[in-house]
């Protein structure tokens, strides 16, 4: 998906994190650590609160094991010895239900509350349109002369299959199922954020201070730095290869949706992979958004579906949540954001 600086970034979001924006603040070299593994993206963790190194790669480790429980959840391409995941909720579609971790059933709860509280925009029952361009894409770039778009009725058609009531919630029994054949559920826009808010839910429970995880550019900060302080965190130009803002953060998430990372182009036109539920095409409204709470898996979800949404449309829900901000860049380059998040932007 997206997010606020993609791992090839590592280097500027380092020297970014390195420097806040306090007057006097505790130098302290940060300890990190770096996963490969997990959701299709690079992972780090690290700890600005000078802890003995044991104890972080303790602490370090603990994150490692949530990220790859909920990956192993999560995946809808793959299925692991052992562990019945939405891959096998996925291929099961139309028989019977399917006995899940309590975690998946509690992920999906989450699910359909985001689902009503962004009427609709966030539906991790589009998995029939979303699998129809992410085969057109993986295509469009191991052989771009032959690129494609998908037909529009083909697309249309798989639309008819992506009602979230097609998905039955059993929480008494621990089940899920899909009751359409030809539905199917992808949690692209929300899994990799949920998961990096467990990762930071056990942090805080370890009583860990000065974290801060990036996990593909999803960026969770788990309180402040040993002063006090937070850490300025740049917000890439969708335009250039630069900073377009930079927000001054602490204990909270910050994520990205964006039209300039994941995409393919056809006839010289690019379509990246946020796709519009009523258009069922790459969303045009603005090419970067960004959300800015505590939770980072609420921070996931809406940054997808505010980007598939008119600015005025997207403000109004954020001005309905409580704790919630969010940032708009548009394609003339000005920048619209929420009033709580005026006093966060710094030079």
């Amino acid at each position: 998906m997206k997010r606020v600086i993609s791992g090839t970034l590592l280097l500027c979001l380092l020297l970014i994190l390195a420097v806040g924006c306090a007057k006097k603040e505790q130098k302290i070299d940060p300890l990190g650590n770096v996963y490969f593994t997990y959701f299709d993206t690079v992972s780090y963790v690290y700890s600005y609160a000078g802890d003995p190194a044991e104890q972080f790669d303790e602490r370090s480790a603990g994150v490692s094991r949530i990220l790859q429980e909920y990956h192993q959840l999560f995946d809808i391409y793959h299925e692991y010895s052992g562990i019945n995941n939405l891959c096998t909720v996925n291929r099961q579609a139309g028989g019977d239900p399917v006995a899940v971790d309590e975690r998946l059933i509690e992920f999906m709860l989450y699910a359909k509350e985001l689902y009503a509280s962004t009427r609709g925009e966030l539906n991790v029952m589009m998995g029939a349109v979303l699998r129809i361009w992410h085969d057109y894409r993986t295509e469009g770039i191991d052989d771009p002369a032959n690129a494609r778009l998908p037909d529009m009725e083909m697309l249309k058609n798989a639309a008819e299959h992506t009602d979230f009531s097609l998905l039955e919630i059993d929480e008494k029994n621990n089940t899920l199922r899909i009751s359409d054949p030809k539905a199917s559920i992808d949690v692209g826009a929300l899994g990799k954020g949920y998961a990096t808010e467990m990762a930071a839910q056990y942090l805080e429970q370890e009583n860990a201070d000065g974290y801060v995880l990036n996990i593909g550019g999803n960026i969770r900060i788990i309180g402040t730095r040993p002063d006090g302080s937070g850490w300025k965190t740049g917000l890439r130009d969708p335009f250039s290869d630069g900073y377009l803002v930079n927000l001054y953060l602490s204990d909270t998430s910050c994520v990205t949706s964006g039209s300039y990372e994941r995409y393919y182009t056809v006839d010289g036109e690019r379509y990246h992979h946020i796709i519009d539920k009523d258009t069922l095409m790459p969303a045009d409204y603005f090419p970067s958004l960004v959300i800015v709470c505590k939770d980072s898996g609420m921070a996931d979800g809406l940054s997808t579906a505010l980007f598939c949404m008119p600015y005025e449309e997207g403000l109004a829900i954020v001005e309905r949540l409580d704790g919630v901000e969010a940032l708009w860049i548009m394609d003339d380059g000005t920048i619209h954001c929420s009033a709580g998040l005026n006093d966060k932007i710094v030079d």
